[in-house]
């Protein structure tokens, strides 16, 4: 998507320069979310261990993007649209970081779990839910690069997807519990990096919902998908999103 021209040269570089920062950011992102289901999935603690202490990378970006976009508002003090994407851009780095967070996380629990061969019993649910999961991150950033409402929006539906099988991951993970007491601390391990995924799907879905705001101005938050449809668009409700 092409920004708009400003009267100011150096304005509209600086909303190009944030809005391409914020995409280098979300690639970091994804790569680490990548390699945290991958350590997870193939008990490759080197990997998990690079992940767990990489995110300050991501911390970091945060924090420049941030400032960033404090000076635009600063100097510019820029309405309407211009203020709707540095908006939606603080609000999209905050999610960037804490998917940050769930991938270290997940990197923790993992380098513990490559000790253990429940992971492998669990491989094919774990499988599921992380590609849900990761195809739905990657489609938002993706969504948000080109600020696609119409992706955005069959990302927030499917959001629901995701909660389904976290859901039907936990109870299996009770059941394992239950069956053998000796496997709690390493499946409480598991459920641990399953929620992370979920939190992951959560910020993922944040992400489009902001590029809603951007697009059409509206904020769609604690909003029910069918209230959004209805309201902002109409054409969409006979689609079936």
């Amino acid at each position: 998507m092409q920004l708009g021209k400003h009267i100011s040269q150096r304005f509209t570089q600086n909303l190009e320069d944030i809005r391409n920062k914020v995409l280098v950011m979300g690639g970091l992102v994804e790569s680490q979310a990548d390699n945290a289901v991958k350590s997870l999935l193939e008990a490759n603690a080197e990997l998990a261990e690079e992940v767990s202490i990489s995110d300050y990378k991501v911390n970091k970006m945060e924090v420049a993007i941030d400032e960033q976009c404090v000076q635009v508002i600063a100097r510019n003090q820029p309405a309407a649209s211009d203020l709707r994407l540095v908006i939606a851009v603080v609000k999209v780095i905050t999610d960037l970081e804490r998917i940050g967070d769930e991938a270290e996380k997940i990197g923790r629990e993992s380098i513990k779990l490559a000790k253990y061969p429940t992971v492998n019993q669990l491989h094919a649910e774990l499988s599921h839910l992380s590609q849900l999961v990761l195809g739905m991150l990657h489609d938002a950033l993706d969504a948000f690069a080109r600020m696609d409402t119409e992706l955005a929006l069959k990302i927030v539906a499917n959001g629901d997807l995701v909660n389904k099988e976290y859901n039907n991951l936990s109870r299996l993970l009770i059941t394992h519990m239950m069956e053998d007491p000796r496997n709690i601390k390493s499946v409480l391990r598991v459920t641990w990096c399953a929620r992370s995924l979920e939190r992951i799907g959560d910020h993922s879905r944040n992400i489009c919902e902001y590029v809603v705001y951007f697009v059409k101005g509206k904020d769609i938050r604690h909003t029910s998908l069918d209230e959004v449809l209805a309201d902002h668009f109409p054409g969409e409700m006979e689609r079936k999103i």
